[in-house]
């Protein structure tokens, strides 16, 4: 709960003196940070390996608007985008002065001075195409430039961390450490779906491609099921353990998270509570189990009909084909036998952590 806080703290103030900086730019002004991820939803593994990770979106500067177009390609597994950079007039509409004019409808003999001035695309740009890289090593700049100026300078140092499509940092304060994951990314309309500079799970992501983010909408959703049970937070310690005895193994966390979400839309929350954990952590082994006998596992967002209407899914985002999360072992037997050797393991694992009182 502490680094929550700080890193929250931390944040706020970053995005207080971006947007003076940036106010009066041509450059795009970052917003509010969102905490997405196990350290914002609270069943982080293990204390000392937590990441805080945030997005921060991007609005376009004034006189430019942000066009996604998905990737048709099918190169890159799940759903991914590119993000057009595009002119818009801003003339007022009763035009007053004829040489006050917008980007977009600027005088010719303009046009020289205007290629000479800096652009942000120029900058943060390949093409008319926002870059994830170039945009990555902008807010490396920010962070570096603001440092200085917040309070949290004077007691906390802070190192910047290699990453290129992210900026990453560690703040220490005595033996206190945090390390923070700057994700940046567009918002899809009013929707609680973004597309972000996270990676894909492609060995290359071309940094031009912009994949598409279901961090919030489950954010918000480990929310949701939190109002309804204020002091019962049975289900995150749950997810907890399950991703504690991961560690070492092949699963992904997010293949537990996926599977702990989709019981908690069908199992009421109230059956979530102390004297159901153990018979929660069997129905989420079981469910593994059978989703590795039937080699898919259904995304949770995507194409989710029972997902719940609170949260924002942009039309096309709700009426999708699933994902298949093992897709991998549909197309690889050697990968669904070692999975299927994983999952003993896993089982194995949480009996001993179980008899231990771990």
């Amino acid at each position: 709960m502490e680094g929550r806080v700080i890193t929250t703290i931390l944040m706020e103030n970053f995005m207080v003196f971006f947007g003076h900086l940036l106010s009066d730019s041509s450059y795009p002004v970052p917003q509010r940070a969102i905490g997405v991820g196990s350290a914002f939803e609270g069943w982080s593994p293990r204390e000392e390996d937590v990441v805080y990770r945030v997005l921060v979106p991007l609005n376009p500067p004034p006189g430019h608007t942000f066009h996604l177009e998905m990737d048709t390609s099918g190169q890159l597994p799940g759903r991914n985008f590119f993000i057009r950079v595009e002119p818009v007039c801003t003339c007022p509409r009763e035009q007053q002065d004829d040489n006050v004019l917008c980007s977009l409808h600027h005088h010719p003999e303009d046009e020289q001075r205007r290629n000479e001035e800096p652009n942000f695309l120029n900058t943060l740009g390949t093409g008319s195409y926002l870059d994830v890289e170039k945009t990555a090593r902008w807010f490396y700049q920010l962070v570096r430039a603001a440092w200085p100026a917040l309070p949290q300078s004077h007691s906390w140092q802070i190192v910047l961390l290699p990453s290129s499509r992210c900026c990453k940092f560690k703040v220490t304060r005595g033996r206190k450490s945090l390390t923070v994951e700057l994700l940046f990314g567009v918002r899809e309309g009013n929707s609680d779906i973004y597309v972000s500079s996270q990676p894909t799970e492609a060995l290359f992501t071309p940094s031009t491609v912009w994949p598409e983010t279901y961090a919030v909408a489950e954010m918000k959703f480990f929310k949701l099921i939190a109002r309804q049970d204020p002091l019962n937070n049975w289900h995150l310690k749950c997810l907890h353990v399950l991703a504690r005895a991961l560690l070492g193994i092949g699963f992904s966390t997010y293949t537990l998270k996926t599977i702990v979400m989709h019981l908690l839309n069908t199992i009421p929350v109230l059956r979530w509570r102390m004297r159901h954990f153990r018979r929660r952590l069997g129905n989420t082994m079981e469910y593994l189990h059978g989703s590795l006998e039937e080699k898919r596992l259904d995304h949770f967002v995507v194409g989710n009909r029972t997902f719940p209407q609170e949260i924002l899914l942009p039309p096309d985002v709700k009426t999708a084909e699933p994902p298949n999360l093992f897709h991998r072992l549909a197309q690889d037997p050697a990968a669904h036998t070692q999975a299927m050797n994983e999952y003993c393991e896993l089982g194995h694992r949480l009996a001993r952590m179980l008899h231990d009182g771990r």
